[in-house]
């Protein structure tokens, strides 16, 4: 999720949205000690760097449930080591415990990696 620091409540927008009850108890569920405001606007955050591309989630080999050998179709960057995987170079898929695929570098999970 998005770690940037913190801005203090008194420092923003107040802002109305509508939530159906829901979701509204789904997130408080997810949100602990957080507080379900916080987790929207770490939502809200993440959307926009991915939107605008300045997302880069951090994994590590311990993030990888499993992997699936697959050939890329179209430049990815190895979400493990920034390594560049080109088109037609066989490539892994990491399965995270969220459910996630990331490109993975065909050495990016030997045990010399990081």
């Amino acid at each position: 999720m998005y770690t940037a620091t913190r801005t203090s409540t008194t420092e923003m927008d107040v802002t109305s949205i509508r939530l159906e009850k829901q979701l509204k108890e789904k997130l408080k569920e997810l949100s602990g000690n957080q507080g379900y405001q916080a987790l929207i606007r770490d939502i809200l955050w993440n959307y926009v760097q991915q939107k605008s591309g300045d997302y880069r989630p951090q994994f590590s080999a311990t993030d990888i449930r499993a992997s699936i050998c697959a050939v890329a179709q179209q430049e990815h960057l190895c979400a493990l080591t920034g390594k560049c995987i080109k088109p037609q170079e066989s490539m892994l898929l990491g399965l995270t415990a969220h459910g996630d695929l990331l490109p993975l570098s065909m050495d990016s999970l030997s045990s010399g990696s990081k």
